[in-house]
């Protein structure tokens, strides 16, 4: 089992990032959905915490895998270079953009909260801007766009995933073993 891609086949890291950030993604997508419901109080300020981590480790991980398949490039897609490939493989790219920028939207609007922005209740990091009810309206409002249109663009992957699996072509197959 190869840990870096190959012309025909995702390696081992390629396959470990994208199957821990999917747990972690979907752990997130409904921690946040559950957090948007919430009142925030010292119950449950925790939760809080544990959603900004898991968004640091998420921006770290996306950040891990670009240079992974910068080293390591992934495979060709298999299939026809068609419309449906193209819609694809823009999706993909929105995935990518959202992952990097949905932490630091998040990031943006607990900055403009005024209260230090914390990873794991151990490390303060640096606001990303000044405190402020505007900005924190604004960068979470825009947090909870992209959040939205991850979902979708997820929800989609996973369908045409499932639709190429179907249809034999190998590519969920190959994410899982490797090989097709």
């Amino acid at each position: 089992m190869a840990l870096r891609n190959g012309p025909d086949e995702f390696g081992l890291v390629t396959r470990l990032l994208h199957w821990t950030m999917m747990l972690l993604i979907f752990g997130q997508l409904a921690l946040g959905l559950r957090l948007e419901r919430m009142e925030p109080g010292l119950a449950n300020l925790w939760l809080y915490g544990l959603h900004k981590t898991v968004g640091f480790t998420l921006l770290a991980l996306i950040l891990i895998r670009i240079t992974w398949h910068l080293a390591s490039p992934p495979p060709a897609p298999l299939g026809p270079h068609n419309a449906l490939f193209w819609a694809a493989r823009a999706a993909h790219w929105t995935i990518y953009a959202l992952l990097v920028g949905i932490p630091f939207t998040g990031w943006a609007g607990s900055s403009a909260t005024g209260i230090d922005v914390m990873i794991a209740d151990r490390w303060t990091v640096p606001p990303l801007v000044e405190a402020s009810e505007a900005g924190e309206a604004f960068w979470f409002g825009l947090h909870g766009i992209l959040t939205k249109l991850l979902m979708a663009l997820l929800a989609l992957h996973i369908l045409g995933a499932l639709k190429r699996q179907v249809e034999g072509d190998g590519t969920l197959t190959r994410m899982l073993k490797g090989r097709v």
